[in-house]
């Protein structure tokens, strides 16, 4: 699984309204795309949210990206859910990715290779490009270290080497 490219996610304003959401979604909580996809609204309370790892049937609170708050409070509230199907289903995980195909056809054949699940691949190297330790990456993602190091390799080092060297200088 590939990390979406900068040009993917800087398209997902063409794209449908679900898959935009989930693409909001999965990095902003760090979660696998079927629990981003069964977020419940009440899964944020202030500046804090529910994030569930299904693989070790935990639940964390992290703390919610201002981003993502704020592409939430634009989202309409229909239901239970983000994603809703109706007041009391969340919209299904064949749903979004049925959608999500249908866009990629939009872009290209060098859209194809990359799924919703790269896009929790993608918070890896943006919290990696942020200057994020492992650690501060495992907090929100819940991924091994392994994998994080692993997709850590793949943050820009051009960005990297920009916020060493400005943290060298502030001491």
């Amino acid at each position: 699984m590939e990390p979406w490219p900068e040009w993917m996610v800087a398209k997902l304003d063409e794209a449908p309204p679900a898959v935009r959401t989930t693409a909001k979604l999965i990095p902003g909580k760090g979660e696998r795309p079927g629990e981003a996809i069964a977020t419940r609204w009440h899964d944020f309370r202030g500046d804090w949210m529910v994030v569930r790892d299904e693989k070790t049937d935990t639940e964390i609170d992290v703390f919610c990206p201002p981003s993502l708050s704020a592409y939430l409070e634009t989202t309409p509230r229909d239901g239970a859910f983000v994603l809703d199907k109706n007041l009391r289903e969340p919209l299904g995980y064949d749903a979004v990715e049925k959608q999500l195909r249908s866009w990629r056809e939009t872009l290209g054949d060098r859209a194809a290779a990359y799924s919703l699940h790269g896009l929790r691949k993608l918070a890896i190297v943006q919290l990696a490009d942020a200057g994020c330790s492992d650690a501060e990456i495992q907090a929100i993602t819940n991924q091994t270290p392994e994998t994080i190091a692993y997709y850590r390799a793949r943050a820009s080092r051009k960005v990297m080497s920009r916020n060493t060297q400005l943290r060298r200088e502030k001491d």
